[in-house]
């Protein structure tokens, strides 16, 4: 470990990944690291990321500190991930459930403000 991290505190990138909330299911917009709210709004906007690699980002930050494999921003990143890397249609139920999920954590209060 690099003198940089704590026990607590480990990273394979500058994304800093909180041990002790891991899985938490309990995110808190104000906690979620610039980099990843820029990259899940940028999911939910009109012109989303293209680079996988930018994507598969965000999904593992959400998978640590959301619900796992359940997450919402999870399951929709890895879709869109696997969209870009395939040109296969992306689900729209599972877009949706996505924006509704960012409404409920608190990073809109109506799905149409994240578009």
């Amino acid at each position: 470990m690099s003198e940089q991290q704590s026990a607590n505190n480990v990273s394979i990138d500058d994304i800093p990944v909180d041990i002790a909330n891991t899985q938490s299911g309990d995110v808190d917009p104000t906690e979620v690291p610039d980099e990843i709210e820029s990259i899940t709004r940028g999911l939910a906007g009109a012109h989303p990321p293209t680079n996988p690699l930018v994507v598969l980002k965000a999904a593992r930050w959400w998978y640590v500190h959301g619900n796992g494999g359940t997450d919402p921003a999870f399951r929709w990143a890895i879709e869109w991930a696997h969209h870009l890397a395939t040109d296969a249609p992306s689900d729209v139920v599972q877009f949706d459930e996505f924006l509704e999920y960012l409404v409920s954590v608190g990073f809109a209060t109506e799905k149409h403000e994240l578009r």
